[in-house]
């Protein structure tokens, strides 16, 4: 399987090749990890670079508005253009839950690394919360693709997406008692979704409350296999020619 977002806090290379040599183990051969800040790409960068099952997002999160300068943003650019197993812009986007006050600085940054990434003709793994109209109107004026990272909005907005050309990330929300994504997900077919973690973020039932990791994945691609009463082999083969079509894994 392929985890198409996760985030890691690399301590060390040993603990790295530790934790990748678990995650293997449960069935997961490719992570796609998304370093969205300044602070991650200088530190986790250099230590992912090399691993062969590892592949990069690199973008600048919403959360990052106001503290990005022009320079930043060019020196982003250069490093998707020439660091291997850069596959996509992201995670971007806007973020109006926590961070309203700064919705024009939000839209500034986001704009920007819109026009990266369709200059580079590279995908965007987009963060919406609390954001859904500015976040299609945007993506409206771009010719790209990607996907809409953590989904969990209504179907009517999924429709949206999906004809925009945009698949949608499925993670362990979906697994949660009071999710209604199980009710959407239910009417959208697996050849619009991607699979993903967020790890450390949103782990699913039954470990929900613990750290979350790539290595749970598997349990997220049971959940959708049940729910859409297909063999998790069916699942598992779909979403990843999904990603590969996207990101050109």
């Amino acid at each position: 399987m392929i985890d198409t977002h996760c985030h890691f806090d690399v301590k060390s290379k040993d603990l790295l090749k530790k934790e990748l040599k678990e995650i293997y183990q449960n069935g997961v051969e490719k992570l796609i990890v998304s370093c969205c800040t300044k602070e991650e790409q200088m530190k986790n960068i250099p230590l992912l670079l090399n691993e062969d099952m590892v592949y990069l997002s690199l973008g600048f999160h919403p959360e990052e508005a106001g503290k990005i300068s022009t320079e930043d943003l060019n020196h982003l650019e250069k490093m998707l253009k020439s660091l291997p197993h850069v596959v996509a812009v992201g995670e971007i986007g806007l973020d109006y839950f926590y961070t309203k006050d700064q919705k024009k600085e939000q839209i500034q940054l986001f704009e920007s690394q819109l026009k990266i990434a369709e200059r580079l003709h590279l995908p965007v793994v987009i963060h919406s919360r609390d954001a859904t109209e500015d976040t299609i109107n945007l993506l409206q004026k771009y010719k790209i693709n990607g996907v809409i990272h953590c989904f969990s909005g209504s179907l009517e907005t999924a429709k949206i997406y999906m004809k925009m050309g945009f698949f949608l990330g499925i993670g362990g929300v979906v697994t949660f008692k009071n999710s209604h994504l199980k009710e959407v997900l239910s009417q959208i077919p697996l050849e619009s979704i991607l699979l993903e973690t967020d790890s450390p973020y949103l782990t699913p039932v039954p470990y929900r409350g613990k750290e979350n990791s790539p290595k749970y994945l598997p349990i997220i691609a049971q959940f959708i296999a049940d729910l859409k009463q297909k063999d998790i082999k069916i699942v598992e083969e779909i979403t990843n020619s999904n990603c590969k079509q996207i990101f050109h894994i």
